[in-house]
């Protein structure tokens, strides 16, 4: 069964060590849950040194599906647990999903809703 709803990805880049306190306000902002990939950056504000020795800056994407009625509430809740209005913390974005596959409790949601009335 195919559903209607649209869905947004938000894409979170962050400093290793500050993902758990994203997930938490998405989660109390509406979403469901996410998805941790470490990673590597190279941005401007990557090219520290120690001892004259490039440190590799770590960084966490958060990946986060929500449905577009939820995304602008999820999106303002990481950007102020993130402290991404401040420079070199962290950059989120948003991209329209055309299709999302795996939502099957939504499904079914809607299914018992549809029955309800």
């Amino acid at each position: 069964m195919e559903i209607n709803i649209k869905h947004d990805l938000i894409v979170t880049i962050i400093k290793k060590g500050f993902c758990e306190n994203i997930i938490t306000a998405s989660r109390e902002a509406g979403a469901e849950g996410a998805t941790i990939i470490p990673a590597r950056g190279t941005g401007i504000h990557e090219t520290k040194k120690l001892l004259g020795i490039p440190i590799e800056p770590e960084k966490e994407i958060i990946f986060t599906i929500v449905q577009e009625a939820k995304s602008e509430k999820v999106l303002d809740a990481i950007i102020k647990a993130g402290k991404l209005e401040k420079p070199a913390t962290g950059i989120a974005f948003v991209i329209e999903l055309k299709k999302v596959a795996g939502v099957v409790h939504l499904v079914k949601a809607l299914e018992e809703a549809k029955h309800k009335e």
